[in-house]
């Protein structure tokens, strides 16, 4: 399965678009159609919008679907998470156009970067996105790559 990789960085357009590259829109595959919502974290610095296929997000559905919904806790936050998310579709020339609501809270105004995630895709202010790689040092890093194996 291809995977979203690398970093793009793209300005929003006067319709506050932005366009998503074609090799991410092939990874994207069928449908055409993306699922977009505010990241979740309690650390501030991560505030991002993600960004999955609508086959990768049906996954994840699935596995919610599993949770039972006789936890209260459980429901109202799959009730938020939906009333975040959006569906998004790009027009012919590969833009898309993601709500207000959701570009403030990752700070988007003008410039976005689009980061790579492998599954999913993330869109960051460009000096957001700096500041939360900086928190990886080479420590963290080499930590985490070797659980998984790399």
């Amino acid at each position: 399965m291809a995977s979203y990789m690398g970093r793009h960085l793209h300005a929003l357009d006067g319709k506050k678009r932005l366009t998503i590259p074609s090799a991410w829109r092939e990874v994207t595959g069928e449908p055409a159609q993306l699922v977009a919502l505010p990241s979740v974290s309690k650390n501030e610095n991560e505030r991002c919008v993600w960004i999955y296929p609508v086959r990768e997000w049906n996954l994840r559905l699935a596995r919610l679907r599993k949770v039972s919904s006789a936890d209260e806790n459980i429901r109202r936050v799959l009730r938020v998470l939906a009333s975040r998310s959006e569906m998004l579709t790009w027009d012919a020339a590969g833009r898309l156009r993601v709500s207000d609501e959701t570009l403030k809270h990752a700070g988007l105004t003008s410039q976005v970067l689009l980061v790579g995630a492998f599954e999913r895709f993330e869109l960051w202010e460009p000096e957001q996105w700096k500041k939360q790689e900086e928190t990886v040092d080479s420590t963290v890093m080499m930590s985490a790559v070797q659980s998984i194996g790399l």
